[in-house]
């Protein structure tokens, strides 16, 4: 079965639909290549994914675990090049939230597991990822 339905909907933006839940995901071509960007780009989704993905991971070793990182911010920042357009870089920035009280175990266990996530394996290894974890 289809993961996703992708439309395009004209003036360089599509529309995805998550088949088993019904979630609606626009996007639109960035400023630098012709759109509005006032959307998500598609470069922007990849990039997004992998912040999303770690701190998915991230989440799961926590509850597992029993520790709390709920409130936990993830700033993502994309890297294009050219010739080919294509990203040659993520920067991966968690900000974790005041008072997670949490040691120095339980935070490489946190970090480590965020770095096997799907999304990071997934990626070409010419893709740069700068992972930073401010505790």
């Amino acid at each position: 079965m289809a993961t996703s339905e992708i439309i395009y909907t004209g003036e360089l933006r599509t529309s995805a639909t998550h088949l088993k839940s019904g979630t609606v995901i626009e996007t639109d071509a960035p400023l630098d290549n012709q759109g509005k960007g006032e959307r998500f780009s598609p470069t922007d989704l990849v990039a997004t994914a992998l912040g999303s993905c770690m701190l998915t991971i991230m989440g799961i070793k926590a509850r597992d675990s029993q520790w709390n990182i709920e409130g936990t911010k993830v700033s993502v920042t994309k890297i294009m090049g050219t010739e080919p357009r294509r990203i040659t870089g993520i920067t991966v920035v968690f900000d974790m939230p005041a008072g997670h009280n949490l040691g120095e175990k339980e935070r490489t266990i946190l970090e480590r597991a965020a770095h096997t996530c799907p999304v990071a394996y997934s990626l070409h290894p010419d893709i740069k990822q700068d992972v930073t974890f401010n505790w």
